[in-house]
């Protein structure tokens, strides 16, 4: 979630989707810089599973602007659905990260986030290649998982290919308790 400065709003906010990874970093950067407030959430793998997708991506979304340390009067949502226990008016907008500049900037902070963080498992679990797929699956990411299982609390039970599998989840977890 992103409260931008009406007199400082960083030039060439777009969909994070259609920036490449070095304009995503720099204007990652302008936007820490200049914005009034940001906050950012996560849903974890399990928090998915116990939910559906939607569900947990509108729990992040209501969790960032609960992190704003300037409240907003309004919360714009990309999307179809307006994140419920939002503490202002909510608006979803379809194709937002398109259509407004603050859903754009929470999109690109949410994009650079999200690579780090898959930059961070990549360190911890090398086979799977997280560093380099970003969480979109390839073929190596996929022999990994045949080979190697599933890794505890990143990889989804709900999502194929473990979907009918679940018990392997849970028994890959215990060998990876302790890792932070």
């Amino acid at each position: 979630a992103v409260v931008l400065n009406p007199a400082n709003i960083p030039e060439g906010l777009d969909d994070s989707k259609r920036l490449t990874h070095l304009q995503r970093e720099a204007l990652f950067l302008k936007i820490l810089g200049s914005a009034l407030s940001v906050s950012m959430a996560s849903i974890s793998a399990e928090g998915i599973d116990n939910s559906d997708i939607l569900k947990a991506s509108l729990e992040a979304m209501r969790r960032a602007a609960a992190g704003l340390s300037l409240p907003p009067k309004l919360a714009l949502a990309d999307g179809r659905d307006v994140p419920p226990g939002l503490t202002c008016e909510g608006r979803a907008l379809i194709k937002g990260d398109q259509r407004s500049q603050s859903i754009a900037a929470a999109s690109i902070v949410a994009k650079v986030m999200r690579d780090r963080m898959m930059c961070g498992c990549g360190g911890h679990h090398e086979h799977y290649g997280f560093e380099m797929h970003m969480g979109y699956a390839t073929v190596r990411h996929r022999t990994a998982i045949e080979a190697h299982g599933p890794v505890a609390r990143l990889h989804r039970a709900s999502f194929a290919p473990f979907r009918l599998g679940c018990v392997e989840v849970a028994e890959a977890e215990e060998s990876f308790e302790g890792i932070d």
